[in-house]
């Protein structure tokens, strides 16, 4: 394939003919494509899914939707979010006659639902709210002091709201049975977000915190503390899906992170790991506690924390009218006095230990009102939204594991408990829930036999295999490399001499190392890129040329300050391959993985499918292929200016297809999209992702173009399918032709889900479904052409199969030949010796991109290109700095 466009170019005329009228040229449209047939391999296994058949008695019922939009007294618009339900609630209760006592589903936002229509199409309503907290001029009974010179009331009070429902359209139910049918309906998700909606409105009238499709309750014994002031709430994730087999109710546990309830002095503390309250970090407590919600023990209101006093609680000062012999003030002499006096002296509160801490903020920004730290509680049921340490994670995943006998008497106990039967609106469409999980047939695929060292074969059990007595089947040798060491605890010569020895059982052949590096002890104290830069110093100094690699061992196991500015040193500046490690103990099972990795980066290959091996893969041995995997990794939550890193990886020296490269960009912040694809520069070029690994494969496979291509997209939801299929996959094209190609490849397109609630349990068995379990009837789509493949051993807690969506397949591949390739390409993942839940290719892209990501995550981006504004007035989007030649190919993310 050639590298730059060449030949010459017809440029148009300059003038268009006046008789000539432009004309817009589109792209044709491509639609997902219609399921073609079930897979049959396999030996038959009898299942039970978390699916719950629904019965529709009356599937002509109509929904008929309202725009609701609410103001105050003053026709000023009011937001929906925190006063809607309130007020839609009230609405009900006192105008049920005047709307012919129909019920409602509100969605919480703008929009209204009932079974048949209201009187009129529209409506005008005044709602008053009793129990509405108010804030008002005058004196006495306070949450507490407002300031200097500043007095409020605050108590509950009524509040008026006008209401105004305009009809916006009907929902017809019908259209879910049309589509169980098979056919093309363009509204089904419009009914089933209605379903949805009255789901979410029965959780919420119960007063559940809702997540999207998933409800907790306010219930102790559902709360799990995983360190820091967070709490795991376990609660419940429901949904009405249209499959194959009908209506069902997709219902599952899931699990979300909330602040954990309490005084607030508990949360600072566990938050800040502070052993003692001076030693909390007021600037950082002031950043964590805005926007919490607090309740006040002295008057059981509710406050929003805007921020902290500058002064501690006794020398904040703040005039007061000074009270007269009765209860309330007198209206004359002033009187300045400190908020921990007003507590103590004036409302006879006892404070313990808040006199000299900040008192919270729970005012208006130019109105504040202060309360001790004491008397204030956290609310419960608050979302934490920030990213978890890894501490954390490794906390939540221990202590929410649940086994597959489990998780079923949970979900089905909770379906009960749910009562969906009840709900009037559920009742008049005449839906009834069955309440038993719903059986399923699957299939065990038969796992593939492996190639390792000398031809010889490696057969998987239970989806695993190991390396005892077994070499790998192309070893590389090491004979320049170097030890580096971050961490004072680890002794390099021990750890050097048992690599040594693992990696001649494996029979990868290494020499001794040139040198062991130990980090200078002075250095320590320095910030991680000094750190860096000083044991590069070292390692040009003490090294007579660039080693094959570096073996650097990092003082953390995890999240290691080092680990970004190191691999963009070693991989961006010097072109050298690097293996981190943080042993806590090193034995041959260690050993073992860390060889794998290293021999994977430096161009060796660990194991082989041995249809691979033999160049017999189905479909693919006959016709030059590549496979790649594509995935976005987008900045931690409360980091909007962070870009996205996109990461594309392409399988290399066809007709293997264990093999990669990783090309890898930054984009703009959340955008899913890959928008890098294809990347025309002024100067006629393409600086795309696909350019790179177009060549990479012509020129690592003989001379030989791909004229097929299976492309693998991992974290789109189904409301983006259309988006890969025309706008990435343009690209893709775009991409092929500035290569000067004509011919273009036939494309396989398969969307990968983690991301949903669909469990399959063995149906009488304590134990998870066995590896390369897969299901495609019953619960899949009814039209559209999907699967689920649980490819990996579950040893802990309840396995959760892949879902795989074909959105296109101009190849051809059979059921069974498609699941296979997907089942193969879950054991060609070289980094361990199992079977992994996802095919490798989207794993490797997950890695290459998360790899990629921290060479700027340690960088101060307020101080970069990212930090500075363009003339759109958006953040310019840092550029990754790119590979070194000498790392360009290899599987450097392994």
């Amino acid at each position: 394939m050639e590298e730059e466009k060449s030949g010459s170019m017809l440029l148009p005329p300059s003038i268009i003919p006046a008789t000539v009228k432009p004309e817009k040229l589109e792209s044709p449209q491509r639609s997902i494509i219609n399921r073609r047939g079930f897979g049959t391999a396999g030996r038959c296994i009898s299942l039970l899914t978390n699916h719950f058949k629904v019965f529709v008695g009356s599937p002509d019922k109509i929904f008929y939707q309202y725009n609701v939009s609410f103001s105050s007294e003053d026709k000023k618009a009011v937001e929906s979010k925190g006063i809607g339900r309130k007020v839609i609630d009230k609405l009900h209760q006192t105008y049920s006659s005047e709307l012919a006592g129909k019920s409602f589903a509100y969605d919480g936002d703008g929009s209204l639902y009932t079974v048949g229509p209201l009187p009129q199409n529209n409506l005008v309503f005044t709602v008053v709210l009793e129990d509405s907290f108010a804030r008002h001029g005058g004196s006495s009974n306070d949450g507490g002091p407002n300031g200097p010179g500043k007095r409020s009331k605050c108590s509950f009070q009524p509040k008026t709201f006008n209401v105004e429902i305009s009809y916006a359209t009907k929902i017809p139910l019908e259209s879910i049975s049309l589509a169980l049918q098979g056919s093309e309906v363009e509204n089904i998700q419009d009914a089933l977000k209605v379903l949805d909606t009255i789901l979410r409105q029965q959780a919420a009238s119960r007063g559940c915190l809702l997540v999207r499709q998933s409800f907790f309750h306010n219930d102790s014994r559902n709360f799990t503390e995983v360190g820091g002031g967070v709490t795991a709430c376990r609660g419940f994730h429901s949904s009405f899906r249209a499959t194959h087999c009908g209506l069902s109710l997709n219902m599952d546990v899931t699990t979300t992170m909330i602040l954990t309830p309490g005084p607030v002095i508990d949360f600072l503390l566990a938050n800040q790991n502070a052993r003692e309250p001076r030693h909390i970090d007021w600037v950082k407590a002031k950043k964590m506690l805005k926007n919490m919600r607090v309740k006040a023990r002295h008057t059981n209101f509710e406050f929003k924390i805007i921020g902290l006093s500058e002064k501690p609680c006794n020398q904040l000062f703040f005039t007061m009218k000074a009270r007269d012999g009765g209860n309330g003030y007198d209206g004359g002499q002033s009187l300045d006095i400190t908020v921990y006096d007003y507590f103590t002296k004036y409302r006879n509160v006892e404070l313990t230990y808040s006199a000299h801490m900040p008192c919270l903020d729970v005012g208006k920004p130019k109105r504040p009102n202060y309360l001790p730290l004491e008397l204030c509680t956290l609310v419960s049921l608050q979302r934490y939204t920030k990213a978890l340490s890894s501490i954390q994670r490794a906390s939540l995943v221990e202590k929410s594991r649940q086994k597959p006998h489990e998780r079923i008497q949970v979900v089905t106990d909770a379906l009960k408990n749910c009562s969906y039967d009840d709900d009037p609106l559920l009742a008049a469409c005449g839906i009834s829930i069955e309440k038993q999980l719903t059986q399923v047939d699957g299939r065990v695929l038969e796992a593939p036999k492996l190639k390792v060292g000398n031809n010889e074969d490696c057969i998987p059990r239970n989806g695993r295999w190991n390396f005892n007595n077994k070499q790998v089947i192309t070893p590389i040798r090491i004979e320049r490399w170097a030890v580096v060491n971050f961490s004072a605890r680890c002794d390099t010569s021990y750890l050097s001499r048992e690599l040594i020895n693992c990696g001649r059982n494996k029979g990868i052949h290494i020499e001794r190392p040139h040198t062991l590096i130990e980090e200078d002890p002075q250095n320590r104290r320095s910030i991680p890129v000094v750190r860096v830069e000083k044991m590069f110093e070292q390692i040009t100094m003490k090294l007579p040329g660039p080693p094959q690699f570096l073996l650097c061992v990092l003082p953390e196991r995890k999240n290691s300050d080092i680990y970004g500015p190191w691999k963009k040193k070693s991989l961006s500046d010097f072109g050298i391959a690097t293996q981190c490690i943080s042993p806590s103990k090193i034995n041959d099972q260690y050993l073992t993985n860390v060889l794998l990795k290293i021999n994977t980066k430096l161009g060796g290959k660990n194991t082989l499918l041995a249809i691979e091996y033999s160049s017999r893969v189905p479909l693919i041995k006959d016709t030059p292929t590549m496979i790649l995997g594509m995935d976005v990794s987008h900045g931690s939550p409360g980091q909007p200016d962070t870009p996205s890193i996109a990461a594309v990886v392409g399988s290399r020296a066809w007709p293997l297809i264990s093999r990669y490269r990783a090309a890898v960009r930054t984009q703009g912040s959340k955008v899913e999209m890959i928008e890098s694809l294809f990347k025309p520069l002024a100067n006629g070029n393409d600086d795309g992702i696909m350019r790179e690994l177009l060549v990479d494969f012509y020129q690592s496979s003989n001379g030989r173009k791909p004229a097929q291509i299976i492309l693998f997209r991992d974290g789109v939801s189904k409301s983006q399918f259309n988006q890969v299929l025309n706008i990435e996959l343009n690209q893709i094209i775009k991409a092929y032709q500035h290569l000067g190609e004509v011919d273009i490849p036939k494309f396989t397109v398969v969307i990968a889900q983690k991301n949903h609630h669909t469990k399959l349990f063995q149906a009488g068995a304590r134990e998870n479904v066995p590896p390369g379990t897969v299901v495609d009837t019953k619960i899949v789509h009814p039209r559209n052409y999907d699967f689920y493949m649980c490819a990996h051993a579950g040893l802990m807690g309840t396995s959760r199969p892949a879902h795989y969506h074909v959105l296109l397949d101009e190849i051809g591949f059979s059921p069974d030949d498609l699941q296979n390739l997907v089942l193969s390409l879950s054991y060609v993942y070289q980094r361990s010796t199992t079977a992994i839940s996802i095919v490798a290719p989207i794993c490797y892209a997950h890695l290459a991109a998360q790899q990629m990501g921290q060479f700027i995550k340690f960088e101060d981006l307020s101080e970069t290109s990212s930090g500075q504004k363009t003339s759109a007035g958006n953040l310019a989007i840092p550029e990754l700095p790119r590979l070194h030649k000498d790392v360009q190919g290899s599987m450097f993310f392994c």
